[in-house]
């Protein structure tokens, strides 16, 4: 898979999804944008989950400095 950010993967995404919806590709071409798909909803997760989970350590952090002041 491409080396994707959040932003491009949302974009290509929604490509495959328009694409998937038009019924323009046959069977096997369709499987295959679909599974790309499952792998950027993958990626998408992931960067997500890794995000929040960085916020809620900063705020943790932002939090135990402010009770020390």
């Amino acid at each position: 898979m491409e080396m994707y950010t959040l932003d491009t993967a949302m974009i290509r995404l929604k490509e495959i999804a328009e694409s998937l919806e038009s019924g323009e590709y046959d069977l096997e071409m369709s499987i295959k944008l679909y599974e790309e798909g499952v792998k950027i909803v993958s990626f998408c997760n992931k960067t997500l989950s890794s995000a929040k989970q960085k916020i809620s350590e900063l705020t943790e952090e932002a939090l135990g400095e402010n009770e020390n002041e």
